[in-house]
């Protein structure tokens, strides 16, 4: 699996904690730039990545430096959309969001989602999955083998031209399941819920870590098909595990809002309008 160096990969590891990021182990994802501490720009699935889709990325309003605090530089700048930050962006596209900007640079634009947000057989997430060229709904949380395999065959049929791949991976999200586990899957055993009397911080952190490890094991062979390209690696969301007494998401919390952010940033897209930092690779 090769792609053009101009192509790019993004991955939302969906409702991962940002101190859970910072203490797994987990190699793959961590060798694609340094690791920021960075705010959300929603508390839920379909509020954030609404808002990253228009070029709202995650960020550190506290540095100045371009990408890590979009308010500084964007990454995508959609012409015409909000006040134009006062740094230059990697790219500024035309279009409705990122999506159909990309693809009207000749992208092909390719995704899967694992999350009830991203199930395209509903009205309510044509918002998120409507201009994707091709777009596979996994069903679960917990399908990031087969989500994989979508993306590789997809990514290999775009022949030479530049691709955006999108990955919504659930393991990381309630009820932090992956495949081979040694917990069970059920709604009963879900550690974090809203309300709940009977939750487990503990569990919660030592689930979530685990699915990071596994998920982190799995991309390693698509981080490397985009090493010579631009990826980018969040979360959409964190969850609060009892932090105040709350539990999970959609809410406004500070454990909810804070989320890693790792950047691979080194080759436009050809086309764009605005002086991008051509080779300009984070943290390397």
């Amino acid at each position: 699996m090769t792609v053009a160096p101009s192509s790019f990969l993004f991955v939302t590891l969906d409702s991962c904690r940002y101190d859970t990021f910072e203490e797994t182990d987990a190699p793959n994802l961590k060798a694609v730039g340094p690791l920021r501490r960075a705010w959300a720009p929603g508390h839920f699935t379909y509020s954030s990545h609404c808002a990253m889709f228009m070029g709202f990325t995650p960020g550190d309003a506290l540095v100045e430096e371009r990408f890590v605090n979009p308010k500084w530089a964007k990454i995508f700048r959609m012409e015409g959309g909000g006040q134009s930050p006062g740094k230059e962006p990697f790219c500024v596209l035309e279009g409705s969001n990122v999506i159909d900007g990309l693809k009207r640079l000749g992208y092909l634009a390719v995704g899967t989602g694992s999350v009830d947000w991203f199930d395209d057989s509903k009205p309510t997430t044509r918002t998120l999955v409507a201009d994707f060229d091709r777009f596979w709904y996994a069903g679960n949380t917990w399908s990031l083998t087969k989500q994989l395999a979508f993306l590789e065959r997809e990514i290999n049929s775009a022949g030479d031209r530049p691709v955006f791949a999108f990955l919504n991976v659930g393991e990381t999200h309630v009820p932090y399941w992956h495949e081979g586990a040694d917990w069970p899957n059920s709604p009963e055993a879900n550690p974090c819920k809203p309300f709940a009397k009977d939750n487990d911080a503990a569990e919660c952190r030592r689930r979530q870590a685990a699915c990071l490890r596994f998920v982190d094991a799995a991309l390693a062979p698509l981080l490397g098909a985009f090493r010579g390209a631009n990826t980018i690696v969040c979360a959409d969301h964190g969850d609060a595990w009892g932090e105040d007494g709350v539990w999970a998401h959609g809410i406004h919390h500070r454990k909810v809002l804070e989320v890693p952010l790792l950047l691979r940033l080194q080759h436009p897209p050809e086309g764009a309008k605005g002086k991008s930092l051509l080779g300009r690779v984070l943290g390397r």
